[in-house]
């Protein structure tokens, strides 16, 4: 499989906090010649959802996936090279029985958890993950990726906390163009331990305008920079298996 970079991965559109539709985005996106997006608007109970719209009950939930699943049924008819995803970022300060009464994995392919700071939003993780994996099977799981990761929080203590959590639930870390400071050179050791192991790594930008849709070259180049491009093959594996069109 070639290496490919035509992927962003978080997104927001009007259902959050974007500027824009999401029949906006997948434009832009076909003209940035992207393969596979993913829409992940925001999910929280928290603070932010005092200052943000949110995915905050089940018919705007409903109304985000079917609208989603339209836009791709016309690009398949149309025979037209984008993937998006179903995606929604969740905010790991929200209660875990908000999560729990309106999140159904199994409506998703992409999961992007924000704010994992601590061995503490690693065990809170962990439990919301496990009680999935109780109530749905396997195949109904989507892939799962932690949002503008900051390895400050780990870099010296818990790390091998973080790996095993990591692990253990098959959990990419994005490369976002958003927050380049986040794969600074300061942090290339935690990067060496994230090839060594071969975690998965992805693109997104944390798109809120139509702007950034397609500006994806940083984080791909700090990818290879950091010898991670068989990192980004294990996550391109995925989505092919899971999305592709047949």
């Amino acid at each position: 499989m070639k290496i490919s970079r035509r992927i962003n991965l978080h997104i927001h559109t009007k259902y959050s906090d974007g500027k824009n539709s999401i029949e906006e985005i997948v434009k832009s996106a076909l003209n940035a010649n992207l393969e596979y997006i993913a829409i992940t608007d925001h999910f929280s109970n928290s603070w932010k959802s005092n200052i943000i719209p949110t995915l905050n009950n089940r018919e705007k939930i409903e109304n985000y996936l079917e609208e989603i699943e339209i836009i791709n049924n016309q690009l398949r008819e149309n025979k037209q090279k984008l993937v998006v995803l179903k995606g929604i970022e969740i905010d790991l300060s929200s209660s875990h029985n908000y999560i729990s009464s309106l999140i159904k994995p199994n409506d998703f392919d992409l999961i992007l958890f924000e704010y994992l700071e601590s061995p503490e939003a690693i065990s809170f993780s962990k439990n919301i993950i496990t009680n999935w994996k109780v109530s749905y099977n396997e195949t109904q799981i989507p892939i799962l990726g932690l949002a503008h990761f900051d390895p400050s929080f780990f870099i010296f203590n818990d790390m091998e906390v973080l790996f095993s959590f990591i692990a253990e639930f098959n959990i990419f870390l994005e490369f976002n163009s958003s927050y380049s400071q986040y794969y600074s050179t300061k942090y290339t050791q935690f990067f060496q331990k994230i090839k060594e192991r071969m975690i998965a790594v992805s693109i997104g930008c944390d798109s809120h305008t139509l702007s950034n849709v397609g500006d994806i070259e940083d984080p791909f180049m700090a990818i290879k920079n950091y010898d991670l491009l068989d990192n980004l093959l294990t996550l391109l594996a995925e989505l092919d298996k899971k999305l592709k069109p047949i």
